[in-house]
C-alpha cells in the first residue's frame, strides 16, 4: 500500500487487475477493526509515494519518510544515518516534505514505520523536529564543513591548517573532508548539518578539480541555501579555481560568500589569508 500500482507493474509482469483496490488522496479503507487512510506524498522521494495511517493502532507506514542508512543491530546513532540519508535521497524535495509532516500533524501518530531504517515508537516529536529542520534547509547545528580537492597535497594542507585555526579561534565543530577519498554522501551531509561551508581546490585544466565540481553540483541539485561559504583555491601558473566555485555557491539560494578568498600559487608560504579567512567565519 506504499506505492500505486503503476510501480509493481514497472518491476514484476503480473496481472492483478481483479486483485487491485484503487485508492485516491484521503481516501479510508475499512478493514472492520483497521481503517486505513491513505494520504499522497509524491516526491518523497519518488512521484507515486503514498503513506498510510492506521487507525487503531495509530500507526504511519511512512514509505520513504523517517528512513535512515545502516544496519537495525548496528551500534550508531539514528541521526547521523538518517541526516546522511535525508539528505543523499530525499533532500531535494523539502517543499513536499514540508507538506507531508503538515499532512502528518492533524493525525495521532504513536509508531512511525519507514521503509528503510528502525521503527521509531518513542520520542516521536525528536524525530519530527529534525525532519522540519532538515526539509526547511535550516543550519542543524552551528559549525564549519571544509571539504577539498587537492592533487599534490598542498590544498590539503591549507585546508588542515584553516581547520587548525579555527579549533584555536573557538570554532567547535569543524569537519574536514577530502573529496577525492572521503565518502561524498557525508561531505554532503555535513555540509547541510552545518552553517558554514568551505571548498578548496586546485585549478585543473583551467577548471575546478573534478571531485570538486562533483561536490558542489550535489549541493547544487539538492537545494542547498542559506549558509556562508567561504573559498580556497589553487594554481602555479592561473588559480582560477575560485572563481568557479563562486559561480556555484552565486548560483544557489541565500548563499553569502565570505570577502578573504584564500589564493595558493603551488604551496602555501603565508598563513596570513588563512588567518583573515578564520576571523571572518567566526564573525559570521
Amino acid at each position: 500500500m506504499q506505492k500505486h500500482l503503476f510501480s509493481i507493474i514497472s518491476f514484476f509482469d503480473l496481472d492483478i487487475s481483479d486483485r487491485k483496490v484503487v485508492v485516491k488522496d484521503g481516501d479510508v479503507l475499512d478493514l472492520g477493526e483497521h481503517k486505513l487512510h491513505f494520504v499522497f506524498a509524491p516526491m518523497v522521494h519518488w512521484p507515486e509515494v503514498m503513506v498510510t495511517y492506521d487507525e487503531k493502532d495509530k500507526v504511519l507506514f511512512s514509505a520513504d519518510g523517517f528512513g535512515k542508512f545502516g544496519a537495525l543491530d548496528a551500534d550508531e546513532d539514528w541521526a547521523c544515518e538518517a541526516r546522511r540519508y535525508y539528505f543523499n535521497i530525499v533532500g531535494k524535495y523539502g517543499a513536499q516534505v514540508q507538506a507531508l509532516l503538515k499532512k502528518a500533524a492533524a493525525l495521532d501518530i504513536e509508531i512511525i514505520c519507514p521503509l528503510h531504517g528502525p521503527v521509531l515508537k518513542d520520542n516521536l516529536d525528536y524525530y519530527i523536529d529534525k525532519h522540519n529542520v532538515w526539509s526547511s534547509y535550516k543550519p542543524e547545528d552551528k559549525g564549519v564543513t571544509i571539504a577539498y580537492g587537492s592533487i599534490y597535497g598542498n590544498t590539503a594542507n591549507a585546508a588542515k591548517k584553516l581547520a587548525e585555526i579555527l579549533k584555536a579561534k573557538g570554532e567547535e565543530n569543524v569537519s574536514l573532508f577530502d573529496l577525492a577519498r572521503d565518502d561524498m554522501a557525508e561531505a554532503i551531509e555535513d555540509a547541510f548539518r552545518y552553517d558554514c561551508i568551505v571548498v578548496g581546490s586546485s585549478t585543473y585544466d583551467g577548471g575546478l578539480f573534478p571531485c570538486v565540481e562533483d561536490f558542489l553540483h550535489h549541493l547544487k541539485i539538492k537545494n542547498y541555501q542559506g549558509r556562508t561559504a567561504g573559498i580556497i583555491e589553487n594554481g602555479t601558473w592561473a588559480p582560477v579555481s575560485g572563481k568557479q566555485i563562486k559561480a556555484y555557491f552565486e548560483s544557489m539560494k541565500n548563499i553569502t560568500v565570505l570577502e578573504n578568498t584564500v589564493t595558493i600559487k603551488s604551496v602555501l608560504k603565508d598563513e596570513s589569508a588563512l588567518e583573515k579567512l578564520a576571523d571572518e567565519i567566526i564573525n559570521r
